[in-house]
């Protein structure tokens, strides 16, 4: 008797999802284990620190309130988009409705992941940053629309060409996305680019969506402005904010989306269908991380990576990485053009096998990474210094098996 072949049961939306070189270097750390590395992560951009004592303390004392382990709701608490709303008004002059102007998420990626679903349709069009944060276009994917990538180019200082989009895509699209500071591009804008971004989206009837999920992570006095601060932006604009980076809040999964209030309350319906919302506690303690914030003089964060900045920039060059490191303004990462003569693949795969140090390649982010690798500062500095002297050595091909 013959079996019956069976159902496939994987989407074929999940090969467009853009995480298979994540799968893939997870596949390389195993080979570099099994060659007896001592594995540095510089991969994947998770803060190694933990957040403040107070944002702990209240944490603990939430999770030991049985009141808090009811559902809580889709929108998040009120007292917890009050406090954003306070947070925005104190750091970038906005002013949004804690009732129906922000939305409580899972982090921004929750947000990210679903909007698409929650504004479009199968078939329309979202102009989309390359190269970009992976669930830019795997938030389409999932949703059946058409990604049109702005490249990003240095010539440029990676902004793209408004200009340059045609416009019989830009009439057909729903809306663009960008993101500034930028993951994993470290470029920064300025409020004249988003006053820009702002006329073009009235112009053309199009949704500007700005994830800003890095705004406390700047240096050298930069501070980045929310795409709401420009006047009348709100009515065209929405705005992804996260507290995973600037507050080490990364496992709690929690963040918010703030400003037009169609759109926020589209993804609000969406996920209502989806999930009962953030935990209380979480919640709670992102609150008192926000008050604490407010109320501080200088990003302690922010702070720590600028060091980390400084220092492994000078030791990867002293150690003969050749190829221009500018220093980036802001995040956790370093966008490093790589040495003549590899791909980006060929080397982060290398440096891996060889050192033990994880970088990504820069395609993993579109096409327009090739040529570059993503490096986080996301040990502390001793790792990092030998991180750095471990490339070196490699590049020296010093390095065998």
């Amino acid at each position: 008797m013959t079996m019956k072949a069976r159902k496939q049961l994987e989407s074929k939306r999940l090969d467009q999802l853009g995480s298979a070189i994540f799968t893939e270097v997870e596949l390389w750390k195993l080979e570099a284990h099994k060659l007896g590395r001592d594995i540095i992560d510089l991969g994947i951009g998770s803060p190694d620190l933990p957040p403040s004592l107070s944002v702990v303390e209240a944490l603990q004392h939430a999770v030991g309130d049985r009141a808090n382990y009811h559902y809580p709701s889709s929108e998040g608490s009120l007292a917890f988009r009050t406090m954003a709303a306070e947070w925005l008004l104190w750091r970038f002059g906005v002013v949004v409705n804690p009732d129906d102007e922000i939305l409580t998420l899972m982090g921004t990626q929750d947000g990210l992941a679903h909007l698409a679903l929650a504004t479009c349709d199968p078939g329309d069009i979202a102009l989309v940053p390359d190269p970009g944060y992976p669930i830019y276009a795997g938030g389409l994917a999932l949703a059946g629309v058409e990604p049109y990538y702005m490249p990003l180019k240095s010539e440029n200082s990676y902004l793209p060409r408004l200009d340059l989009i045609p416009p019989d895509v830009v009439n057909k699209a729903k809306f663009m996305l960008l993101n500034y500071p930028s993951n994993p591009l470290a470029a920064v804008a300025d409020l004249s680019f988003f006053e820009e971004v702002v006329l073009y989206g009235r112009k053309h009837d199009l949704l500007i969506v700005h994830d800003l999920a890095y705004c406390e992570m700047t240096f050298d006095g930069f501070r980045p402005p929310s795409i709401l601060s420009v006047p009348g932006a709100k009515d065209i604009a929405v705005e992804f904010h996260s507290l995973s980076k600037s507050f080490n809040m990364a496992g709690c999964r929690i963040g918010f989306l703030a400003g037009r209030r169609d759109v926020v309350q589209a993804l609000r319906r969406l996920k209502g269908n989806i999930d009962y919302g953030v935990f209380k506690a979480i919640q709670l303690a992102g609150i008192v991380a926000l008050e604490e914030d407010m109320k501080a003089e200088n990003s302690s964060v922010a702070a720590i990576y600028e060091r980390r900045r400084d220092m492994f920039i000078e030791q990867l060059k002293l150690a003969g990485w050749d190829s221009p490191l500018p220093k980036p303004k802001a995040t956790m990462f370093v966008w490093a053009p790589i040495p003549t003569g590899w791909t980006s693949r060929q080397i982060s795969r290398e440096i891996l096998l060889m050192t033990g140090v994880v970088v990504i390649p820069g395609d993993a982010f579109g096409q327009e990474g090739e040529g570059f690798v993503r490096i986080a500062l996301v040990q502390e500095d001793a790792r990092l210094v030998e991180a750095a002297n471990r490339i070196g050595s490699f590049l020296r091909g010093q390095c065998r098996n």
